[in-house]
């Protein structure tokens, strides 16, 4: 085994994946859940707790700056890079959130954190990237969802728990460890994979300029006025802003591929244009929109289906059991899904598994919809009965629903996760998986707002039916993807 420059030997592709993954969900648990619990226990009223919702921005935002990252520097030095200032933020985090007088300051660590971990989960999955070949991709995509899944538990279960009972300078006193002991694991283990083409410094002096620094310096202004601002408040928080970014995400893209011809011509006049360069050659692929169409529709259903499914269970009579069942009965089976996904697909290549995976993550739908019929009936004038003491085979039959949906749940987001790694050209693997996280949000940010309308129209069961036809058009893309252009499928 080949060693690294500090003589250690290089890490095993199954440790690393698990590692950079679970280096990833933590700071995303910490930031965008763990954040609410303590500024709500901070004593910070309803209407600024729901201002973290802002955090989220940064990871809607990440596919404007990624495009750097395949640029400047390697994904390993941006990966510690951002690993190393998540480190310095979270101690400052950890030295302030005991002083109620420190909470402003705590919210701006917060926000800053939002971009540096956005970025820093950019630079794991460009990593992933470049360390591995397709195959290897596919094999160890189950290890990426396992640490992520695990890290989002552990930070909403022992890190919240443990501020509660033993104060926030404690939880986050161990979060800061935990990062700090990921990154000197990364640094000292982490195989190196790449080379630069320019180095990160030159990123920074390019940056550094009159025009950007009053840019930054006007932006931080605005930023400051809308949040003292009461009525900005109130505005801000129902602005949907994910939903926004999504859909200009998909109409820019849609211009670029109509103007794509003279978009080209004018990008070889000027090689430099990094951003424009990302974009272009995106787009420059056999039949784009149908790509572009499947990566939005492609969880369409499952997304519907997300967004009901904890209401279901709570207006079936299960509220009591919604809690061990998603612990102690999806999490294993959304690993061994992934898993085992990863091990089919790199097995048996991704366009014969995409079939079959895609049609066991849609059935879960309608597996829902028997379970909706058998508890609830064909309405809602029959959800007094559902609140009655449930049957012992009513709950197991709950759990193999959940079982099945977690488990085929898994197995798409291999079929997705490896679907959007192919689509990534060598030189902007960092930009283009970004774009296409960010495509695949467009469908998520409206399928649940209507969700709850349909229930309330037709009840679960024709809901869950439902959700199972929104499913369709994906699986109706499949046979006009490129697969030729997909990278050896």
């Amino acid at each position: 085994m080949t060693k690294n420059r500090f003589g250690f030997r290089q890490t095993p592709a199954f440790i690393w994946a698990f590692t950079t993954y679970f280096a990833e969900g933590f700071p995303y648990s910490l930031i965008r859940t763990i954040s609410t619990f303590f500024f709500r226990a901070s004593g910070v009223s309803l209407e600024a707790t729901g201002l973290t919702s802002l955090l989220g921005l940064a990871w809607i935002f990440k596919f404007l700056w990624a495009p750097y990252l395949d640029f400047f520097g390697t994904k390993k030095k941006w990966l510690l890079l951002t690993q190393g200032i998540l480190v310095v933020i979270f101690c400052l985090i950890t030295l302030s959130a005991g002083r109620s007088w420190a909470l402003p300051f705590v919210a701006l660590l917060f926000f800053a954190a939002s971009f540096i971990a956005s970025t820093h989960d950019t630079a794991i999955d460009g990593y992933y990237l470049e360390a591995l070949d397709q195959a290897g991709q596919a094999r160890f995509v189950g290890y990426r969802v396992m640490a992520y899944r695990i890290a989002m538990m552990f930070g909403s279960a022992v890190i919240v728990t443990l501020g509660a009972r033993n104060g926030w300078p404690v939880a986050f006193g161990l979060s800061s460890f935990l990062l700090t002991l990921l990154f000197f694991f990364h640094l000292f283990f982490l195989p190196s994979c790449e080379y630069e083409k320019k180095p990160i410094k030159a990123l920074i002096k390019k940056l550094i300029s009159v025009p950007h620094l009053i840019v930054f310096l006007l932006g931080l202004v605005l930023l400051a006025a809308i949040l003292l601002m009461d009525r900005s408040r109130a505005f801000l928080g129902s602005l949907p802003l994910a939903n926004m970014v999504g859909v200009l995400l998909l109409l820019s893209l849609l211009m670029l591929i109509a103007l794509r011809n003279s978009l080209m011509a004018r990008i070889k006049e000027k090689p430099d244009s990094i951003f424009g360069r990302a974009f272009i050659s995106f787009i420059d692929q056999e039949r784009i929109t149908t790509i572009i169409l499947f990566i939005v529709f492609i969880r369409v259903g499952e997304f519907m289906l997300s967004a009901m499914a904890g209401p279901f269970f709570i207006d079936a009579g299960l509220k009591g059991h919604y809690g061990w069942i998603t612990g102690a009965v999806g999490l294993p089976c959304s690993i061994i899904g992934a898993m085992g996904g990863g091990w089919f697909i790199a097995r048996y290549s991704l366009k014969k598994m995409i079939w079959p995976f895609l049609l066991a993550q849609n059935l879960t739908n309608l597996t829902y919809m028997a379970l909706a019929f058998h508890l609830i009936g064909d309405g809602q004038g029959q959800m007094e009965m559902a609140q009655a003491a449930l049957s012992s085979s009513d709950i197991l039959l709950a759990c193999l629903v959940a079982a099945f949906d977690y488990l085929s749940g898994g197995m798409g987001t291999a079929v997705l996760m490896t679907f959007l790694m192919r689509l990534c050209k060598e030189n902007f693997k960092a930009a283009h998986y970004a774009i296409g996280t960010g495509l695949m949000s467009v469908s998520g940010v409206y399928a649940g707002s209507f969700s709850g309308f349909l229930v309330d129209w037709c009840g679960y069961g024709v809901f869950f039916g439902l959700s199972f036809c929104f499913s369709l058009p994906a699986m109706a893309f499949i046979p006009f993807l490129p697969w030729p252009a997909v990278k050896k499928t």
